[in-house]
C-alpha cells in the first residue's frame, strides 16, 4: 500500500514573533470600495457584499519570485487589507466580529482578468480565474484589528498604481466577518481578502510588485 502524503500547512509569518500563523481556507470579498466598484462597472451604492475563495497554499510570503502563471494574457494586480481570524463562530454580530481578529496584514489578490472576464460572460464560476496556484501574496501579520483608516498603496516597478484609504470601505472589516459568517462557519486560520481601492491594471513578466498599508509590514513580489 502507497504511504499516506504528507500535507503540510500553509504559514504566514507574524511580525517581531518567530511564530506563525496557520492558514486554514482563503475568503475573499468583492467591489468593497466604490470606486473599484465604478472602475469594474458596477454600483457601489452599498449592495450586499459577495464572497469567493482562493486555496490555502494560494498564500505566498514577501520576497518570493513568482513564475508568470500560465493560461493568462492579463494578470491584474489588486491590494488588499487582509484580516486573519484567531476565532470563528456563526451568525457573528458585528459589535463582536472585531474581537476575532488575530491579526492584519497587506496582501494582493492576482486575478486572472481574461480568464475571470470569460467566466463573467458565459456564467461560469471564477476559480480559475482567483483561485490558483501563488494567487494571494500576504505580508507579515501585524497583532490585532486593524485600524478604522490608513493608506493602503501599491506599485509595479516604483511606479504607483493603487492608492487609497482603507476608510474608504463600503463594508467595514467588522461587517464584512459578520456577513461572511452568515454563510460560512468561520474558524481560526481564516484569512479575509477585504477588497481593493481603485486602479488595479496588468502585472508583467519580470516586473516587481510592492504593496503597503500604514503600520504594517510592505509586501513584495517579482515575477
Amino acid at each position: 500500500m502507497m504511504d499516506l502524503p504528507k500535507v503540510d500547512v500553509p504559514t504566514i509569518a507574524i511580525t517581531g514573533s518567530p511564530r506563525r500563523f496557520p492558514v486554514r481556507r482563503i475568503f475573499c470579498v468583492g467591489q468593497n470600495y466604490a470606486d473599484h466598484a465604478r472602475e469594474m462597472g458596477s454600483n457601489p451604492d452599498r449592495e450586499q457584499p459577495f464572497f469567493f475563495s482562493k486555496p490555502a497554499d494560494a498564500v505566498v510570503e514577501s520576497g518570493a519570485a513568482l513564475p508568470f502563471p500560465s493560461q493568462t494574457g492579463n494578470l491584474h494586480h489588486e491590494v488588499e487589507l487582509v484580516v486573519a481570524l484567531g476565532a470563528g463562530g456563526t451568525d457573528i454580530s458585528v459589535a463582536d466580529a472585531e474581537a476575532l481578529i488575530f491579526g492584519h496584514a497587506v496582501g494582493i489578490d492576482l486575478t486572472r482578468r481574461d480568464l475571470q472576464a470569460e467566466a463573467k460572460a458565459a456564467g461560469r464560476p471564477w476559480d480559475m480565474a482567483k483561485g490558483f496556484d501563488r494567487s494571494a501574496p500576504v505580508g507579515a501579520l501585524t497583532l490585532g484589528a486593524p485600524p478604522a483608516s490608513g493608506a493602503i498603496s501599491l506599485s509595479v516597478n516604483g511606479d504607483l498604481r493603487q492608492n487609497g484609504d482603507i476608510s474608504q470601505m463600503i463594508w467595514t472589516v467588522a461587517e464584512v466577518i459578520a456577513k461572511l459568517s452568515t454563510y460560512v462557519a468561520l474558524a481560526p486560520g481564516d484569512l479575509i481578502f477585504t477588497g481593493t481601492p481603485a486602479g488595479v491594471g496588468r502585472v508583467c513578466a519580470g516586473e516587481t510588485v510592492t504593496a503597503a498599508i500604514a503600520g504594517t509590514a510592505p509586501l513584495e513580489i517579482r515575477f
